[in-house]
């Protein structure tokens, strides 16, 4: 278990995969997890900027999460304390119309288990968008009702929409997720990491 890190760094078993998408891009794993992190972040997989900086949430999107998780940068990604396991840890690439393609579900079979395993026991899991949020949790909610019942799952688990600025909408529809469910998750984000 210890060269978990090293292994998976090395995962190439997408790289025909990614060859065939818009991007036609290289297998990039982005490790970002220690053994005894308090705060998991289960994301869905990372982006085309994270891809490039080798650093997950290197963008908008991870400016806006930190600010809902009322974390500063360093504390984020300090890996002590923080393990960003997300359910596949390369780039997808793009269709042929620019959109972002889904996680390859090859890599949450390869990868997922052991590396959730290697991180060990969390005091909070942090469930970004529907793929992470089904594998976690089950069902077949959709993203809006599965965070609209973050209740039934805190304080240990909390579900969230992805951070986005796609999602700039859905957040100005739904008030309650910034009024009820952002100050009780950056509490529990103060009191695991203190």
């Amino acid at each position: 278990m210890t060269d978990l890190p090293d292994r998976l760094s090395a995962c190439t078993i997408c790289a025909q995969r990614f060859a065939e998408t818009a991007t036609a891009h290289e297998p990039n794993p982005v490790v970002w997890f220690r053994k005894g992190a308090r705060v998991l972040i289960a994301s869905q997989a990372p982006g085309m900027r994270v891809h490039k900086a080798n650093t997950p949430f290197w963008d908008q999107s991870g400016k806006r999460l930190r600010d809902w998780l009322g974390m500063d940068e360093p504390t984020f990604y300090d890996r002590d304390r923080v393990a960003i396991v997300p359910m596949a840890f390369c780039f997808p690439g793009y269709d042929a119309k620019g959109s972002d393609l889904p996680p390859p579900p090859v890599c949450a079979r390869t990868w997922r288990d052991a590396a959730l395993a290697h991180v060990g026991q969390v005091d909070l899991t942090v469930l970004i968008g529907g793929h992470a949020q089904k594998w976690h949790l089950g069902g077949k909610r959709g993203v809006t009702e599965t965070v609209a019942a973050w209740r039934d799952h805190a304080p240990r688990v909390f579900p969230l929409p992805h951070p986005s600025w796609r999602n700039t909408a859905w957040i100005k529809r739904n008030p309650w997720f910034e009024a009820d469910l952002l100050p009780a998750l950056r509490a529990r984000v103060t009191e695991v990491l203190e």
